[in-house]
């Protein structure tokens, strides 16, 4: 881990709501970018660089990609784990896409459903 790459990749807002959405569950990029409100474009930026940096994993399922925190990374650095676990939560945004998220999640639909979708 290159300490420095890392905080960098913090460093940007859009990210940091991305890692808060991926610490409840994992999410494809059109789920992403329809909680964020963000082009498929924005969400698969910031996606490749927390990919890149090693802050998240991403499964082939199908034909779609879904992303997911790297436990082992957050754990090993007990700071980053802080930041997840704690300084996310009080963020407005941040608070905003929980409950876009929650929203999605009590809706049913699914990701192949959701851009048709009238829900945001």
């Amino acid at each position: 881990m290159d300490l420095i790459e890392v905080l960098k990749a913090l460093s940007h807002e859009n990210r940091i709501r991305i890692l808060n959405l991926l610490k409840q569950q994992e999410l494809c990029v059109c789920e992403l970018e329809n909680i964020m409100d963000v082009n498929q474009s924005n969400a698969s930026r910031h996606l490749s660089k927390l990919k890149h940096e090693d802050l998240i994993k991403a499964e082939q399922k199908a034909q779609w990609v879904y992303y997911s925190i790297n436990e082992d990374l957050f754990n090993e650095h007990k700071f980053l784990k802080n930041i997840l676990d704690r300084e996310l939560d009080i963020l407005d945004i941040c608070q905003e896409d929980n409950q876009r998220l929650k929203q999605y999640q009590e809706s049913g639909l699914s990701c192949e459903e959701l851009s048709d979708s009238d829900l945001f």
